[in-house]
């Protein structure tokens, strides 16, 4: 978030949770990206008292209903690291052609005041899923993932190449009229 923000907010210091250590946990009980970045905003917002900022983000894959969704860190269940959730994905679309292997990433991007205000956008990045994972970059589905246009996955490109094109990149650019409105608004 920083590496995106940083030069589309000068003079504004960005903070994490880490600067926060007794901040609690939120719980992303939601059940859409919307939801999930609301609660995590608000909950740090309400721990900080600062305008706060947080996102939510998943894999959409098409010939699955859309699944894994919201839930895409669980897809493979609750102790499945990276490489089990990917090859999960990779053996339900087993012998599917690169024409029924269409995915999105989705990334919603909350915005919170200190005072209870909440705005939210939400970006895709549509592209389709490898048949087998490439590239050591990035993380998550990153590996199977190639955006339309491309023949990379985004774990095979450089990490300005993937902020310029992915989901998170483009919600977070979208969020910046929205960060700098609270920002003024609670001065």
């Amino acid at each position: 978030m920083r590496r995106v923000l940083r030069p589309l907010l000068p003079g504004v210091r960005l903070l994490s949770l880490l600067d926060f250590p007794d901040a609690p946990d939120a719980d992303e009980s939601g059940r859409t990206y919307a939801q999930n970045a609301r609660i995590k905003a608000v909950a740090a917002a309400s721990a900080t008292g600062l305008t706060a900022l947080a996102d939510d983000s998943g894999i959409e894959v098409d010939a699955l209903h859309r699944a894994p969704g919201p839930r895409s860190s669980r897809f493979a269940g609750p102790h499945a690291d990276d490489e089990d959730r990917n090859s999960e994905i990779l053996r339900c679309l087993a012998g599917l052609p690169r024409s029924r292997r269409g995915a999105s990433f989705v990334c919603a991007v909350a915005v919170a005041a200190p005072h209870g205000a909440v705005r939210c956008v939400t970006r895709k990045c549509r592209g389709t899923i490898a048949e087998a994972p490439r590239g050591q970059h990035g993380f998550g589905y990153d590996p199977i993932f190639i955006p339309t246009g491309g023949k990379r996955t985004f774990g095979q490109v450089t990490r300005a190449e993937k902020d310029a094109i992915s989901h998170r990149g483009k919600a977070l650019r979208a969020a910046v009229p929205v960060v700098r409105a609270a920002l003024a608004a609670s001065r």
